[in-house]
């Protein structure tokens, strides 16, 4: 189930898990990663819209059903996710956000302690550099660097399958999510973490309940890269999942539930 709103005058589309979307219940949004949109949060969007949370999935500015232009800073985005919460109404707002997403949900939550009641940041790390090759890659819309994400994002459970749901591959999932993105949408985000330098000064503004959920077999943002992150947030919970890459919402979607349910109840 899908539902619009307008922010900063432009229409935004989302998921809301299935659900009607009720903004009196606790809020929870989910921020999805470079290249990507919404619907690499649907087993985790619909699990918790039916455990009681107002969720909402959204598709990032440019990207899926959500008019642009493109966002091109971490620091733009969290803005957008907050005016978001304050369009929707939303209360004691729960952020969960996945690599990109992780950096924007870190930035939203440093920006307005007030508002973001708990914090989730899956594939997290204090920086996310971006090899020039696959930067460049990106910017030309080169299939190559859909192909490189894929193959480096995915670890054991995502490479040889193992999909509880019949039918389901992994792998080819995470490539027709990234084939549908807009022109230009993967070059910009990855330019957008490549640039961003203040995961560290945000965390140590982050007091709320957070927790740090990192795959053991991550490439992308090993586990190495989240120590300092939680270094300035001694209050944060960290999970480490065996077996597992960068992916996890999609490798082992019901482990990384019941790891937010140890913050989001």
């Amino acid at each position: 189930m899908a539902i619009h709103f307008k922010v900063t005058g432009r229409k935004v589309e989302a998921s809301t898990g299935g659900h009607e979307f009720d903004p009196r219940k606790p809020g929870l949004i989910f921020i999805h990663g470079a290249g990507m949109d919404h619907s690499v949060w649907s087993t985790l969007a619909r699990y918790f819209a039916n455990h009681g949370r107002a969720v909402l999935a959204p598709d990032l500015p440019g990207h899926g059903g959500s008019e642009g232009p493109l966002l091109e800073s971490i620091p733009a985005m969290a803005d957008w996710v907050l005016a978001l919460a304050e369009t929707a109404k939303l209360t004691s707002l729960a952020l969960v956000g996945h690599s990109m997403g992780a950096l924007i949900a870190l930035e939203a939550a440093a920006r307005a302690p007030d508002k973001v009641a708990t914090l989730a940041l899956l594939g997290a790390a204090s920086r996310m550099p971006v090899h020039p090759d696959l930067l460049a890659a990106a910017r030309a819309n080169d299939h190559r660097a859909i192909d490189m994400i894929v193959s480096w994002a995915h670890g054991p459970v995502g490479t040889i399958g193992g999909q509880r749901a019949p039918g389901l591959w992994t792998l080819g999932g995470g490539v027709r999510v990234l084939e549908r993105a807009p022109k230009g949408a993967l070059g910009t985000d990855l330019a957008a973490c490549d640039a961003y330098q203040g995961a560290v000064a945000a965390a140590a503004k982050v007091h709320c309940p957070t927790l740090l959920l990192l795959g053991a077999e991550d490439r992308m943002t090993p586990i190495k890269a989240a120590v300092p992150l939680k270094e300035a947030m001694p209050q944060a919970r960290q999970i480490v999942m065996p077996e597992t890459g960068h992916m996890m919402i999609t490798e082992r979607a019901n482990e990384t539930i019941a790891a937010l349910k140890t913050v989001i109840g």
